[in-house]
């Protein structure tokens, strides 16, 4: 469905229209904008994931195993 999104004839008329919206000015502060908000958004899910998985270690390793009542 999407293996034709980006081509590189699409993303010159997508760079054209965004040159022609915000102007040549404009358009360098988006860019680094949007880098900004890209690395924010990795570092947030790195931290997420390794908050995550301490907690879950944590859980585990506090867990206590229950063996007195396993079937024979």
């Amino acid at each position: 469905m999407l293996e034709g999104l980006f081509q590189p004839m699409h993303l010159l008329v997508i760079f054209a229209i965004a040159l022609l919206v915000f102007g040549p000015k404009k358009l360098p502060e988006l860019g680094k904008g949007i880098g900004e908000g890209i690395r924010a958004l990795k570092d947030g899910m790195k931290e997420n994931s390794v908050e995550h998985a301490s907690s879950a270690g944590a859980e585990v390793k506090t867990a206590p195993a229950d063996v007195s009542n396993r079937p024979s």
